[in-house]
């Protein structure tokens, strides 16, 4: 097994396409080409994780943190990053992250963090815009469940627990071919009226270009005329954070103690709660975002939860909760712990044929004292 077919594997799972701009997700290091001895799974490639690595036979490091995250412009070994990726290509270890397209999946880090602390009934937060797109297209009538077919096994069709969604009109479609066109139907030089169908199907915008070329293939006109129309409509399956509801409600002080359980916590830095009647003194709706989400603190507020717990808030950023939530830091690492369990389930599900292992190196930047 070649690490080309792991890594073309886990772009099909993790959607390096839901990555945020700013961010480096994907293969990062190595030949493609190179036969798999061993992965071994991180949150961070540390120098400790390239020596597991190196002494374990794995030649291929899967983090969640990308190694390369902002513009390298030399790599020496005047620097830790430089060390590591020198040793990483002299020993043929490659690199693979999946970062902040694993943190938007309403499948990724937020939703193993809230099955950890036992939420249900769960939803992204703050749902990626822009990621909807409409597809219409003119076809005769008799091949268009033929068309249609091909368009939703391309993945179109798709709107929120249903799939082979669309809308169907018929019509007559009209064109004249040219000396030097090959048509399906009608003469050269002759005005035609065509009966046709009119499909319209909703797709993600990740699939367009297969989409269109299945499109091309399927189509029995030799031109088919097809529109794609960007949507205002936000996408639910994926986006910054989630919210959750709990079994039942909780006194505020008994919540934290069972996360700081669940998520192995010494400490938890939370808001001041004031003597406001406002205050929370229950927690029933649970916000939370893996890693840095101070961003997400006004989308919380609005989603009515009653707690909000991230990581890496500032002083200031405490001063949001005004008694209308709690919000809570459990640390950047711990935030985001699971997703080491998350990526060596879904490489186990489908590899078997090689050792994969949760690196024993990999660790926090930060102790608790």
């Amino acid at each position: 097994m070649k690490i080309r077919d792991i890594v073309n594997y886990l772009n099909s799972r993790f959607l390096p396409f839901y990555q945020e701009s700013y961010d480096n997700s994907g293969f990062l290091i190595g030949n493609p080409d190179t036969e798999t001895t061993g992965i071994l799974i991180t949150l961070d490639v540390t120098p400790d994780v390239v020596s597991e690595a190196i002494g374990g036979g794995f030649n291929l490091i899967v983090s969640h943190h990308p190694l390369i995250f902002g513009g390298l412009k030399r790599i020496t070994t005047e620097n830790q990053t430089g060390r590591m990726i020198t040793d990483l290509i002299q020993n043929n270890i490659s690199v693979y992250a999946a970062h902040t397209n694993l943190d938007n999946l309403d499948w990724g880090v937020n939703a193993i963090l809230a099955q950890k602390i036992g939420l249900s009934q769960c939803h992204v937060l703050r749902p990626l815009d822009g990621m909807l797109r409409k597809l219409v297209t003119y076809v005769p009538n008799d091949h268009a469940d033929t068309l249609r077919q091909a368009l939703f096994d391309a993945g179109a069709g798709g709107i929120g627990q249903y799939d082979c969604c669309s809308y169907n009109s018929d019509g007559i479609g009209t064109f004249r071919a040219s000396e030097n066109a090959t048509p399906y139907c009608g003469q050269i030089g002759q005005l035609h009226h065509e009966p046709e169908t009119r499909i319209e199907l909703i797709y993600e915008k990740r699939i367009e270009r297969k989409l269109i070329q299945r499109l091309i293939d399927v189509h029995p006109y030799e031109e088919p005329a097809f529109d794609c129309l960007p949507l205002d409509n936000s996408f639910p399956k994926a986006g910054a954070g989630m919210v959750g509801i709990l079994p039942h409600p909780m006194p505020v002080d008994e919540f934290l103690d069972i996360v700081k359980e669940q998520l192995h916590l010494p400490v938890i830095r939370c808001s001041q709660p004031s003597n406001s009647q406002n205050s929370k003194t229950k927690i029933e709706k649970v916000a939370i975002c893996g890693g840095s989400g101070s961003f997400l603190i006004q989308d919380a507020k609005a989603a009515g939860a009653d707690i909000y717990m991230t990581a890496d808030l500032k002083y200031h950023d405490f001063q949001q909760a005004e008694d209308k939530i709690i919000l809570a830091d459990i640390g950047h690492y711990e935030s985001e712990q699971f997703a080491k369990e998350l990526i060596y389930n879904v490489i186990s599900e489908k590899f078997s044929t090689f050792a994969c292992q949760i690196s024993n190196k990999a660790c926090g930047y930060i102790q608790y004292k």
